[in-house]
């Protein structure tokens, strides 16, 4: 174990319930032992009961974040396991990964001269159950963005821009997009993890 993860008081690694190799790495580097199992969910069709529901575009990301936490916590009862999801609204409008650099093209100029909101959400669950939950919004200003640029950028990018939701990662060449952003940088990237490292210490899991 190395000096950092030494501040891990669980006995077992954190079980982080998301693909998302970020959200890995920004752990790791916070002194968090994980593991990773990826949840078995159909996020499109958790969005769209929320919908029916009739709950706003906004709520999806806490909504998600605990459908990922409890289908893993249900099938590893005695782990600690967090769950995260991210959502980016722009005017009402929900968006999503782009499938290709035609979608990324399509949604950076729908994003382009335009504040949108990154929800990021985290919920921790234990033996089926959430122990703790909590969201954080970033709002983020994109340049007026030529087409010519637009196309640059997705063709710089390669399949990096269809790993992320808005079709930019703007801690590399994302940030060339921006004039302005508000809020913390960690919710930007996908997880609030200020607030879960201060959900980890409440559960006696990081020493204080």
């Amino acid at each position: 174990m190395n000096g950092a993860a030494a501040l891990w008081l669980g006995s077992v690694p954190l079980v982080l319930a998301s693909g998302s190799t970020t959200r890995r790495d920004m752990l790791l580097a916070a002194g968090i032992l994980v593991e990773v199992i990826k949840p078995e969910i159909d996020e499109r069709a958790v969005e769209a009961a929320l919908l029916q529901r009739g709950l706003p575009g906004e709520d999806a990301a806490l909504e998600l974040a605990r459908a990922k936490a409890l289908v893993v916590s249900r099938a590893h009862a005695q782990r600690i396991v967090l769950g995260a999801d991210q959502t980016l609204t722009c005017d009402g409008v929900s968006h999503h990964k782009p499938a290709d650099a035609a979608g990324a093209r399509a949604q950076i100029a729908a994003l382009s001269g335009r504040t949108h909101q990154l929800r990021s959400a985290f919920v921790l669950a234990q033996a089926g159950e959430v122990i703790a939950q909590g969201a954080q919004t970033a709002g983020l200003t994109m340049r007026a963005l030529s087409p010519d640029f637009i196309a640059a950028y997705v063709d710089a990018m390669g399949p990096s821009a269809f790993v992320s939701i808005g079709g930019y990662q703007i801690e590399g060449l994302g940030a060339q997009l921006f004039d302005t952003v508000e809020g913390d940088h960690f919710t930007i990237l996908g997880l609030p993890l200020l607030a879960v490292l201060a959900a980890l210490r409440g559960h006696g899991l990081l020493a204080h």
